[in-house]
């Protein structure tokens, strides 16, 4: 079981990113959209699309961000090992799952033209493999909370038939 003092440093470590991230939503997208507009690019005219995939981005890690609040929770209270631990984390793998999505999206969207250099294209398709790959290692580790939300099911159930034998 986790500890408290890493139950709390985890929980100081998320609210610092969840507050990070409502900083970077609330300031540092209004300055890049001031940016974006005043650069006169080809960016210029490709604002809107960036700002939203920006923002969506932001939305998905605070979702994980809340989750992984939600399941550190759980652990605390020895009620992780129940099937109310997986919406947590089907929650989190679909947030993945749609961060590289919007990675992959603003590839795209940044890809015409000579405002990007095409190496930076490509190294957003390298965060989209990345990112992706986070994902599939929280689905394994999901198989294995399933394994062990089974068996602790099945100890349950062996302990309930020992005590009715004693």
């Amino acid at each position: 079981m986790m500890g408290k003092l890493t139950v709390l440093a985890l929980r100081a470590v998320l609210v610092v990113l969840l507050a990070g991230s409502v900083f970077v939503q609330t300031v540092m997208v209004a300055l890049l959209a001031t940016d974006l507009e005043e650069s006169g690019g080809s960016l210029a005219d490709r604002r809107f699309p960036i700002l939203v995939i920006v923002v969506l981005g932001l939305v998905a890690v605070q979702v994980v961000l809340v989750c992984v609040w939600r399941l550190v929770t759980m652990v605390r209270r020895a009620t992780v090992f129940s099937d109310a631990a997986f919406r947590y984390v089907h929650v989190v793998i679909g947030a993945f799952v749609a961060a590289a999505l919007l990675v992959f999206a603003l590839a795209v969207v940044l890809a015409p033209g000579e405002a990007v250099a095409p190496g930076v294209v490509l190294l957003l398709c390298g965060v989209v493999v990345a990112v992706l790959g986070v994902a599939l290692v929280v689905l394994v580790l999901r198989m294995l909370l399933a394994q062990a939300v089974a068996r602790d099911v099945e100890a349950t159930r062996m302990r309930a038939e020992l005590d009715e034998v004693i």
